[in-house]
């Protein structure tokens, strides 16, 4: 009878290694199956594509600088300004588009708190972009 349990009176050992035949039939039936189709996937439909001549407009935003000094004045774009008319100059500048970035000069012993007040009628009057100047730290300077 061909049917039976486990090892019924087979004298064969079991066999402790992967038979290799399987999986190469497999690997040669893909390479086979990838040879055949790669090259219909290169092929394209030929059209002819109308032409345009045009170029991006890309306006690079102005900056404006805002100095203020140890005692307090304020230098818009290197030119004297009352601080009565910065709001005015910030609104002015947040209206244009593109939105100007507004670079803020600071001397070492401006008070913090004038920099934030500054800073705070800038986020009002509607100024998204805002950075600081500073100058790099010299090798000599470092203790």
């Amino acid at each position: 009878m061909a049917f039976g349990g486990f090892n019924q009176g087979d004298a064969r050992p079991l066999q402790s290694e992967i038979n290799m035949v399987p999986l190469i039939d497999v690997m040669l039936v893909l390479l086979i199956v990838f040879m055949i189709t790669a090259p219909l996937l290169t092929h394209s439909v030929k059209i002819d594509l109308p032409q345009a001549s045009s170029q991006p407009n890309q306006e690079k935003p102005e900056t404006v600088s805002l100095a203020l000094d140890a005692d307090g004045r304020l230098f818009w774009n290197n030119e004297a300004l009352d601080e009565a008319a910065l709001p005015a100059r910030l609104a002015a500048a947040a209206a244009q588009t593109p939105q100007p970035e507004l670079h803020l000069r600071a001397d070492r012993n401006t008070r913090y708190q004038t920099l934030a007040e500054v800073m705070s009628k800038a986020r009002a009057a509607g100024i998204e972009k805002m950075g600081f100047i500073t100058q790099p730290e010299t090798e000599a300077a470092r203790p």
